[in-house]
């Protein structure tokens, strides 16, 4: 083959990069292509903190091919169209791209395929946004799972693919209009989360290589303590490619103890394989509970904020706004109170997260969401997280509200969880918009 595009989407990467390295290695020359697609800005994407890191990424992604021969070619308009204009324009046999699970991912395929079809151009899918491939854990009768507990027992016996090494060397076509990134102003209004992480592969592998060094051995015991903050925090990583997730498997697979972090990625990839059989549960009940919703817009808005008047729900909602990311258990916090203490639909408030979290990913976010409410993956469908009890088990001396919420700095101990107490002492802070026993 004489030459080949690689189309990047979730995979940001050079390391283990299946539609990357098999170009690579089948054609004389590619084209590393990135679609500013104007079906995904043009809806519920731009947040400016997504975006800023995408655009962080792309910039290093465009510095690790071209110290490998090639650049990053950049266009804007409908991913279909510009792909196939570029490939008649480099008079490409091939365009290779990562498969995805949501429903917009599964109908550009379809389309790439007639397109690709019509153009005589071959186009190759490849597994890598997941650690197995979405199709290949299937139950007996061929159905996808729906409860994780065996779907994590088939994903842990199941056969994995090698980790593909990086390409050393890349060729591209002479004559190719570049194309450049857009500010981040043009694409998105607001400002991104003053904490914000950096975003690429450089970053990426740069935490992953501390966390297995350091941090992942000790996650079992440590990962619900809000305090200690002992999470990878490779979400947006995974979440934008810049690290593979089966390579990541692999090398924390080595580590004595890691056993319950590779669980979590079974996790995402639980998520993903649902999402991806029933694109639909993004926006519709999994197993509808017949709810009746509250439309209370000043609890919303007061929840949003973290001005709530409990304080953990609002430590965990002002990291989100402080950081564009929350800790898990916070987001279980968090989450519950909405659904079942103010009884707002749970799709509010995905929404409000997939706006602000660095890691917003539809499989995950409505997949934790709909857990949460009762309505998806959850065989305990009833169940609500009382935030007092919560506070007093994973903050038990309260530092994590203390370092959200500076009204309450001054609050020592367990006390600063006692949100009546608080309003007879700390005026500032805001009372309970709920009675909660």
């Amino acid at each position: 083959m004489r030459t080949a595009i690689v189309l990047f989407t979730r995979d940001l990467r050079v390391h283990d990069n299946p539609a990357l390295s098999t170009a690579a290695h089948e054609a004389k020359r590619i084209v590393p292509l990135f679609v500013f697609d104007d079906a995904i800005l043009g809806t519920s994407f731009p947040g400016p903190n997504r975006v800023a890191f995408l655009l962080d990424a792309l910039r290093d992604l465009d510095v690790i091919l071209t110290s490998r021969g090639a650049r990053l070619v950049v266009r804007s308009g409908d991913v279909v169209a510009e792909t196939l204009a570029l490939a008649r324009e480099v008079g490409a046999e091939a365009v290779f791209v990562a498969e995805d699970a949501s429903a917009y991912a599964q109908r550009r395929q379809r389309r790439f395929e007639q397109a690709c079809r019509g153009d005589r151009i071959a186009l190759r899918a490849t597994p890598g946004v997941t650690v197995a491939p979405l199709q290949t854990i299937r139950t007996g009768s061929g159905e996808h799972y729906s409860v994780f507990t065996p779907f994590y027992r088939a994903w842990s016996s199941a056969f994995r693919r090698p980790v593909e090494f990086a390409p050393r060397r890349l060729s591209i076509p002479t004559g190719v209009s570049r194309g450049r990134l857009p500010a981040l102003t043009r694409i998105v209004a607001g400002s991104p989360s003053p904490e914000l992480p950096p975003g690429g592969e450089t970053a990426g592998r740069r935490k992953l290589a501390a966390w297995l060094h350091s941090g992942v051995a000790a996650y079992e015991p440590g990962r619900d303590d809000l305090a200690a903050d002992a999470t990878s925090r490779l979400s947006p990583y995974l979440h934008f490619g810049c690290i593979s997730p089966l390579e990541v498997a692999h090398r924390a697979g080595d580590v004595a103890g890691a056993a319950p972090f590779v669980r979590q990625l079974a996790w995402r990839d639980f998520f993903h394989q649902l999402l991806a059989a029933r694109p639909e549960t993004a926006h519709e009940d999994m197993r509808p509970r017949g709810d009746r919703w509250s439309s209370d817009d000043e609890a919303l808005e007061a929840w949003k904020n973290g001005e709530t008047g409990y304080p953990i729900v609002d430590a965990g909602m002002r990291q989100l706004l402080r950081e564009g990311y929350m800790h898990n258990r916070a987001r279980l916090i968090t989450a519950s109170f909405l659904v079942h203490d103010l009884r707002i639909d749970w799709r509010t408030g995905a929404r409000h997260f997939f706006d602000l979290l660095v890691d917003g990913d539809v499989a995950n976010n409505v997949g934790n969401w709909q857990w949460v409410a009762g309505t998806g993956a959850n065989p305990r469908r009833g169940r609500a997280f009382n935030p007092l009890r919560q506070a007093h088990r994973f903050d038990p001396d309260g530092a994590y509200v203390r370092r959200y919420v500076p009204e309450l700095t001054a609050i020592e101990g367990s006390a600063v969880h006692e949100p009546w107490r608080l309003r007879k002492s700390v005026t500032e802070y805001p009372t309970p918009i709920v009675d909660r026993p």
